[in-house]
């Protein structure tokens, strides 16, 4: 998780406030807790200042001791005077917030108001918000402890106190993005239950559940979709031998991939999404990822992906790796998932609200040679709000992994590219157009574009 960290704040940093560099720069957000604790990571390795509210001492704390989090405090008052000093030293660090993040938000809104200074540049949410009322979600009413036992002996009076945390949130954000922060959603559907909640949230009136659109972008409509458009998604592998050794040298032979391609004739937007994943994957190895399995992330292309693929099975053929590896993807990603709140929420053809990509990868997959394949409903934004298509593929170093291997995966990604150019993306006709030329066997229809002048007379007489 750390990867979509990563990625997502480097992009926002260009997109939002127009820089290739984020030092000295303060990134807010909340959750230390499952996967969102790889935010504190990811601030590091982004360059900038992470600022995490964390309302779990035990969780705040194990990401401490682990190195992920680099200080904490429990005090508003040192956070604020932590922060001024960071950003006027440009230090690189991660501090966390053992308190519920809506006092964060109203502290940094005071501070605001009385001084003029803006302290954060960049915000998201990162709490289980798909799960607001069963824990996923802390009201700034009560402490953690309290609002566990609130949840085991009356769950039912926990709701309106979720409600409440919300709006107040909501409210500060309002304010301080009025002066200039730029907050997005990570898709962990906070902007959704906040409108549930009733907070300001939408432009205009809607029926629930029913649009997508928020005065706030969710990250994969303003940052990560035309990422996925240009089929970048992320690609993981698993090292079965458990040899941190392997690892290391999985790193490597990617940085060898990555390095090839970048100096190949490829598009400059292309090259952007390679080089921030040379930077990522050259960075892993340093700052402890490892939480288990021996295991990596990094976003990449068909063509990476099929490339790195190919590179792990042919180590494994001449044991220069101990054993097989696994590779897979995550439901977060360019193909297999259906979730109009976050994967497919800049899919504007009325398809965001299908499961048929998700069901098209699960068989597609089993097909092309898949070692596992599954469907399920759930993760990430919850019950209910998506559909996912995964697999899981042995490289173990014979000709039919590779041969597997490079079915499986130009399909995969190829399969989300298409369906994303039908929806009208530049970036995915231009990438899916690329990739019929660099592979004759692969055909798709592209989208026929309407007239906008004819759909404009044809409006106006209506």
């Amino acid at each position: 998780m750390g990867k979509d960290n990563m990625l997502t704040v480097l992009n926002a940093g260009r997109k939002y406030l127009g820089v290739e560099s984020l030092s000295g720069k303060v990134f807010l957000t909340s959750g230390l807790g499952g996967m969102s604790g790889a935010q504190a990571k990811a601030a590091i390795i982004c360059g900038c200042i992470g600022v995490i509210a964390e309302v779990s001492e035990e969780a705040l704390k194990k990401r401490h001791q682990q190195g992920w989090l680099q200080e904490y405090t429990p005090d508003l008052d040192v956070l604020i005077a932590r922060i001024r000093e960071a950003r006027a030293k440009k230090e690189v660090t991660s501090i966390g917030y053992l308190g519920n993040v809506v006092n964060v938000w109203e502290r940094l809104v005071e501070e605001y108001e009385s001084t003029g200074d803006l302290l954060v540049d960049l915000a998201s949410d990162q709490t289980s918000c798909h799960n607001p009322y069963k824990g996923g979600y802390i009201p700034v009413s009560l402490s953690y402890a309290q609002s566990q036992k609130l949840l085991a002996q009356d769950p039912a009076k926990l709701k309106p106190l979720v409600e409440e945390s919300l709006r107040r949130q909501v409210l500060a954000i309002n304010r301080l993005a009025n002066a200039g922060l730029y907050f997005w959603d990570y898709g962990n559907a906070f902007l959704l239950e906040a409108r549930r909640a009733g907070a300001d949230v939408s432009g205009k009136q809607v029926a629930e559940g029913a649009d997508t659109t928020f005065r706030y972008p969710s990250y994969v409509q303003d940052i990560m979709g035309d990422i996925f458009s240009l089929g970048f998604g992320p690609f993981r592998w698993v090292c079965t031998s458990g040899d941190p050794e392997d690892l290391q040298k999985t790193d490597l032979i990617a940085a060898e991939v990555l390095e090839s391609i970048c100096q190949e004739g490829i598009p400059e937007r292309i090259r952007q999404q390679y080089t921030d994943n040379l930077r990522w994957i050259q960075q892993a190895g340093k700052h402890n990822m490892v939480v288990g399995s021996q295991a990596r992330i990094l976003y990449s292309d068909q063509e990476g992906r099929v490339r790195l693929a190919l590179a792990f099975n042919q180590a494994v053929r001449t044991s220069h790796l101990k054993g097989p590896v696994v590779i897979s993807r995550d439901h977060h990603d360019v193909s297999g998932t259906d979730s109009p709140y976050r994967e497919t929420s800049n899919v504007y053809d009325g398809s965001a609200f299908t499961a048929d990509m998700a069901v098209q990868n699960f068989v597609g997959d089993a097909f092309r040679g898949a070692t596992w394949v599954a469907i399920h409903n759930g993760g990430g934004v919850g019950w209910g709000e998506v559909m996912n298509g995964g697999f899981g593929l042995v490289m173990d170093g014979t000709e039919d992994a590779a041969y597997r291997a490079s079915l499986l995966l130009n399909w995969d990604v190829a399969n989300g590219v298409a369906r994303r150019a039908w929806s009208g993306n530049d970036n995915a006709e231009a990438t899916i157009t690329r990739s019929m030329t660099q592979d004759q066997r692969l055909k798709v229809t592209l989208p026929h574009h309407a007239d906008q002048t004819l759909i404009s007379r044809a409006l106006d007489s209506a």
